[in-house]
């Protein structure tokens, strides 16, 4: 197959190989304190009209956010507009990190930032709504012998994520 194991954020899994849930995931809004200051910070959905999402794009249409929220389940989707579209979180955090706009990310990606104060969660009251897979897994070859090392760091990895 060409790999030893791999790290999937998805709700579909290849039939063909090994999948082992590593942890539940959430999915956040999140912006630099800088942007906030100088923007002003959201207090609804609706809101985000008005500020330079950073998103991630799902097809050709226009894209949307949709949300739900704990305290009665209202929905809405708000079409959002912005300066900075990829596929890859990880460059969505940095551009939020330097202050470019507001980021709906997965929470292991914001983790770090969250807790250094350099991000601050925006609309907690608020849950973004299929914007990300809700679990990690770790995805390996079928195999009658598991290497070692792929067994250890399997194990490594899930005590990482149980903290």
């Amino acid at each position: 197959e060409g790999f030893d194991l791999a790290i999937r954020h998805s709700d579909t899994l290849p039939e063909t190989h090994v999948a082992l849930p590593l942890c539940d995931t959430r999915t956040l809004l999140v912006a630099s304190p800088a942007y906030l200051n100088e923007q002003g910070i959201p207090h609804t959905p609706q809101d985000l009209a008005q500020h330079n999402c950073l998103y991630y794009p799902r097809g050709v249409e226009s894209p949307r956010w949709r949300f739900t929220t704990t305290a009665d389940n209202e929905q809405v989707q708000i079409r959002i507009q912005g300066s900075f579209a990829t596929n890859n979180s990880e460059s969505i955090r940095d551009a939020a990190l330097q202050g470019l706009g507001i980021a709906m990310l997965p929470d292991f990606s914001a983790r770090e930032a969250l807790a250094a104060g350099s991000l601050q969660q925006v609309l907690p009251a608020w849950q973004p709504v299929e914007a990300f897979a809700a679990r990690l897994w770790i995805v390996r070859p079928w195999a009658a012998q598991v290497p070692r090392a792929v067994t250890t760091f399997t194990h490594w990895l899930r005590a990482r994520f149980d903290r």
